[in-house]
């Protein structure tokens, strides 16, 4: 499906999403937000947008970066710039995962390619400290209370099975904290969780039930930084009251625990899932679940609900469709039954090349069906997916369409929406992680017969209409007609509220004349929210001249 849309005719129909933390409904009770109709916003930290210049890096002349592999200045602050305007809130995102902000390695390594430096935020050198390069303690807390205030939630991105790579200027761990080897070969579980994922990634001994001490370089740190006292005080605390050995994972599980009860965060994206026994996310889950308790108890004001902390996991090469357990091989685990919600979906990018039914009916199947209860987060391109649905960017209309649409949570990887290169000039999976392309959309760039400013527009009329509506991921799907392709979505939420909608793809565009039996009655208000138009039932039907090929239905 292609959409051309002319940025001057519809930029006066397009209305801004609500501000608030729940979404209105025809009913008398409001629809509550529900993280099975997630549209989760996943942003690279250091390449969204540079909001604080002060902390900058300089990279120096005699340690240059490989392309696209040093730090480029995106900052926490820089997040909190685009909430305040409205970025995400327009384009109907209601949660926000950013790349790692703890403290990274210092040092670089070369990768094959050149100088690799830590701006991915995947190379911890210290879980308790956040990286000075994206910002600080309160820059953090003002960023998550500014995101709360406009109903979005957020995600940390959370690493447990490995620290920074080793270089010639980092403290190295402790062996009793990591291993260096064998390098992991993913022909059963052992082979692809006792290992290391590269050379010179060393991993954390999740495998030992052994008791360490501190790592004497963290000692030293956090004594120089005048905290050493506070961090073991805080330390005995955590293994008193959770009654857990003091092995290398438990540490980490408590730092990262941290993050909810300092700042009141609302879900972990977690990484590298496979690659660790699922006991460490059974105990973070637990962990987690009553530090966001407590912290809403002593918080109340600041609480946007009752729902449980969220977590999804990323289990490189899940694929929904081949049920909830994932295969190493010679064993099936079901990741689900650890505490996570959701599981990121490596099968839709291939699915988006199907027609709309084949791909809504198949999640509708599997949401409704084996996954009822839990759900998916599916994606068009990621940071670290060399194979997207439309890597060159030729069908970015398409791509939100299918991924907006679907049922399940949806991750919108940075610049999907204004269709950032996915080929920029570096190596490897540096290609796909340029920096937000602002400039673009200042310039109303054309590009492929489309401006970025077009692709934009659609996203946001379709991100908008999906986070008003969470029948639209989290309902009932339920084909009306093949042609017209009508379908509708159908939701009760928990505390009874109803929520239906009734959608059109591939219309034909001008006068429509379009049956909305399975909507609304005869003298009921229906609106098109992406054309912006109001019709009056009359004999089921409504009158709708539109230049457009696609209509978002609503009663109200």
């Amino acid at each position: 499906m292609k959409i051309i849309i002319n940025i001057l005719l519809v930029a006066t129909l397009f209305v801004s999403c609500k501000s608030n933390h729940q979404v209105a409904s025809s009913a008398t009770s409001e629809i509550p937000f529900t993280w099975d109709n997630a549209t989760i916003y996943f942003l690279m930290t250091d390449r969204f947008y540079n909001g604080d210049t002060t902390n900058d890096y300089k990279h120096t002349a005699d340690n240059p970066p490989a392309p696209l592999r040093g730090y480029m200045g995106g900052d926490i602050k820089g997040i909190t710039k685009k909430i305040n305007d409205g970025y995400f809130s327009d384009l109907g995102v209601n949660a926000i995962w950013m790349t790692p902000l703890v403290e990274q390695i210092s040092g670089s390594v070369d990768e094959g390619t050149g100088n690799s430096f830590g701006f991915h935020g995947y190379w911890t050198r210290d879980w308790t400290a956040l990286e000075s390069k994206f910002g600080t303690p309160d820059d953090l807390k003002e960023m998550i209370k500014t995101a709360h205030s406009k109903g979005i939630r957020i995600l940390f991105d959370v690493v447990a099975n490995h620290t920074g790579p080793v270089t010639d200027i980092d403290s190295k761990w402790p062996d009793d904290w990591v291993k260096t080897g064998p390098r992991c070969t993913y022909t059963s579980a052992e082979t692809t969780i006792n290992c290391t994922l590269v050379d010179n990634l060393p991993d954390i001994r999740t495998e030992s039930d052994n008791e360490v001490s501190l790592p004497p370089f963290l000692i030293d740190k956090w004594k120089k930084e005048g905290r050493l006292d506070q961090e073991v005080a805080e330390l005995d605390e955590w293994f008193k009251k959770t009654g857990y050995k003091r092995t290398a994972t438990n540490h980490i599980l408590k730092w990262l625990v941290d993050f909810i009860e300092e700042y009141g965060i609302d879900g972990y994206r977690v990484d590298t899932v496979k690659h660790t026994e699922s006991y460490v996310w059974k105990n973070l889950w637990k962990s987690a679940q009553q530090a966001h308790k407590d912290w809403k108890e002593n918080h109340p004001e600041a609480k946007l609900d009752d729902n449980d902390f969220y977590m999804v996991g990323e289990v490189y090469n899940f694929f929904a469709g081949n049920g909830r357990a994932f295969d190493y091989g010679d064993q099936k685990v079901d990741f689900f039954a650890d505490g996570f919600h959701s599981l990121v979906n490596f099968d839709f990018k291939g699915d988006a090349n199907k027609s709309f039914e084949e791909i809504f009916s198949k999640y509708d199947e599997l949401l409704q069906g084996e996954f009822k209860g839990k759900s998916v987060v599916n994606y068009v391109s990621s940071h670290d997916d060399g194979g997207p649905f439309d890597l060159k960017r030729e069908k970015p209309f398409e791509a939100g369409t299918k991924l907006l649409l679907s049922p399940g949570g949806v991750q919108i990887y940075y610049g999907d929406e204004s269709a950032r290169t996915l080929t920029a000039d570096a190596d490897g999976d540096a290609k796909l992680r340029s920096f937000m392309n602002w400039d673009e959309l200042r310039a109303m760039k054309q590009k492929n017969g489309y401006t970025v400013n077009d692709v934009l527009i659609h996203w946001q009329k379709i991100g908008h209409f999906r986070n008003s509506h969470p029948a639209v991921g989290a309902g009932k799907h339920t084909k009306v007609s093949d042609t017209p392709y009508m379908f509708t979505r159908s939701w009760t939420a928990p505390n009874g509220a109803k929520d239906h909608v009734l959608i059109g793809l591939d219309m034909p565009k001008g006068n429509m004349i379009i049956d909305v039996t399975a909507l609304a009655k005869d003298g009921e208000s229906v609106r098109d929210k992406y054309s912006g138009i109001t019709q009056t039932v009359v004999n089921g039907r409504i009158t709708i001249d539109s230049m457009f090929d696609i209509v978002l239905l609503e009663k109200i």
